[in-house]
């Protein structure tokens, strides 16, 4: 299988970078390779492109002011500096709320201030489509609470939670509140200018920048304690040498993603509808996972009866198709995801999801092919199980829901 032949149906783990963000980063490894707080004209040029994407990752989120703007290594490095700093200026304050499909950057997070901190953590319930339940989350909120952090859009399953009125309500109770956005820029319009949303999270590399470089958003006027301190950086917000030429092709990718955003998603949703629809059309015994509506445009995530997903996975990569089981960033797991789980996934599928994630250069004729390819792949390991016959599941009982 040539690399020209291969399809790439994993963009929710990471992006191809475009071009132009290749060629605006080039210059600053090898020409202007200045450290952009130096004064010299190696620093300044630096320093230009820094500023430029500044601006852009302004536009892309819709933020008030460039000011606004901190430059961190990634999204996991913006969360934990978001949760750990209203910890730190909410005084008398000791409890956090968050869900329980959050990326493991904000769980394992919460998992060790509770541990090891003496943190309240307290965890809010999704329904069988992903959506959060609201009304335990009115009840989650007191005047103990310093930081609520939910997701803009979830990595699995694409499912969107109401993060604008979920801030409003934290407010009400004088807690800040936090997004994870990264799996939402670049693919849903976003704009935290005039809403109650106090720091939002995103990462380049899942909207066609490089790795490495992610934005925390902090709204004028919300108090804040660095994570990393030594230096005056990012206005002394977050200590260290910038990186200035992952910044630079970051700004790129982000002036591109906003500009093209309008175009792109509907485009995008209907090459995951065309997949969705005929995977449903084709095979037996499957279900989509999350709210229908309520999703990014991107992503599709599927689970199959009676068979297991690192089997499809597996045999789909070499027929030279790229998809996840879920997060990448649990890859190797044997267990269903702490998504699968938490939605209460039936046992007989849960071992069997498949997340399908589309970017812009995704085409039609690769969806056509996946099409082509799937249904055989599925009935070939469900021919494998025990409790899988010519006429579709043979159960011994009813199975429980995954736990």
């Amino acid at each position: 299988m040539t690399n020209a032949a291969r399809i790439y149906l994993d963009n929710n783990a990471t992006t191809r970078v475009v071009e132009e963000a290749v060629a605006a980063m080039l210059p600053l490894y090898t020409e202007e390779y200045g450290n952009p707080s130096s004064a010299h004209a190696f620093g300044a040029a630096a320093g230009k492109g820094m500023r430029a994407a500044r601006k852009a990752m302004q536009g892309l989120i819709g933020a008030e002011s460039e000011a606004e703007i901190i430059f961190t290594s990634g999204g996991t490095e913006a969360n934990t500096t978001a949760i750990r700093s209203a910890l730190a200026v909410q005084e008398g304050r000791r409890e956090v709320i968050i869900s329980t499909v959050e990326h493991p950057a904000i769980l394992q997070l919460c998992d060790a201030l509770e541990k090891y901190e003496g943190v309240k953590v307290q965890r809010i319930p999704v329904d069988a489509q992903g959506r959060l339940e609201i009304e335990a989350y009115r009840a989650a909120l007191s005047d103990r609470v310093a930081v609520v952090s939910f997701m803009w859009a979830n990595n699995e399953t694409g499912v969107i939670f109401p993060v604008e009125g979920l801030a409003e309500l934290a407010h009400e109770f004088g807690a800040l509140f936090h997004t994870d956005a990264v799996q939402a820029a670049g693919k849903t319009p976003i704009s935290v200018k005039g809403t109650a949303i106090d720091m939002l999270s995103l990462s380049a590399h899942k909207f066609h920048g490089p790795k490495g470089v992610g934005v925390l958003y902090l709204k004028k006027g919300v108090a804040f304690q660095p994570l990393l301190r030594g230096g005056k950086q990012e206005r002394g917000r977050r200590a260290g040498t910038e990186n200035a030429p992952a910044v630079t092709g970051a700004g790129v990718a982000a002036e591109i993603a906003a500009a093209r955003l309008a175009d792109d998603a509907p485009r995008i949703a209907a090459l995951r509808d065309r997949l969705e629809a005929g995977i449903l059309n084709t095979i037996s015994h499957c279900t989509v996972l999350g709210a229908p509506r309520d999703r990014v445009p991107n992503t599709l995530c599927i689970a199959f009866d009676l068979v297991e997903g690192e089997g499809i996975v597996m045999k789909l990569d070499r027929a030279g198709i790229a998809a996840s089981t879920g997060s990448a960033c649990a890859s190797g797991a044997v267990e269903p995801s702490h998504v699968v789980r938490a939605m209460g996934v039936p046992f007989t599928a849960a071992h069997g999801v498949v997340r399908f994630s589309i970017s812009r250069f995704t085409t039609e004729d690769e969806i056509d092919r996946l099409l082509e390819t799937l249904p055989a792949i599925v009935a070939d390991l469900r021919a494998l199980s025990p409790f899988w016959s010519e006429n579709g599941p043979n159960l011994p009982g009813q199975m429980p829901a995954a736990q």
